[in-house]
């Protein structure tokens, strides 16, 4: 049977996390209540609500699970243009990671999408 940790874009997710904690140790030590916890809250959000949504087994509600991960993708994404415009993250980094989130937006999307098109007899989540 598969699960949610068969989906690449969960297996993305997680790696995103691993790699935003490491880069957010770097953080000023007086952002560790601000922007840094802010920040790792939102990326946690996007594997947490991948693995949730899959365990409901019904569709819509995958789905609605599935719009919550996008919501904060969108999050992290503004907070880490505001990291970066406080010059905590160089131009390199920003974008690699902005290309990382590009490629989760399209996963997430493409997963709704798919879901969303299955008819409803054909359709435990996973």
């Amino acid at each position: 049977m598969r699960t949610h940790k068969d989906l690449d874009l969960w297996k993305d997710s997680i790696n995103m996390v691993v790699e935003i904690y490491r880069i957010t140790k770097g953080f000023p030590k007086e952002e560790s209540y601000g922007l840094t916890s802010q920040i790792r809250r939102a990326i946690i959000s996007i594997p947490a609500n991948i693995s949730e949504g899959s365990a409901k087994n019904y569709p819509a509600e995958f789905i609605r699970y599935l719009r919550i991960a996008r919501g904060s993708l969108s999050e992290f994404e503004t907070l880490l243009y505001i990291a970066f415009q406080l010059n905590y993250l160089d131009e390199i980094c920003f974008k690699t990671i902005q290309g990382k989130i590009f490629k989760l937006n399209a996963q997430l999307s493409g997963l709704i999408k798919s879901i969303a098109s299955k008819p409803p007899t054909q359709n435990p989540t996973l």
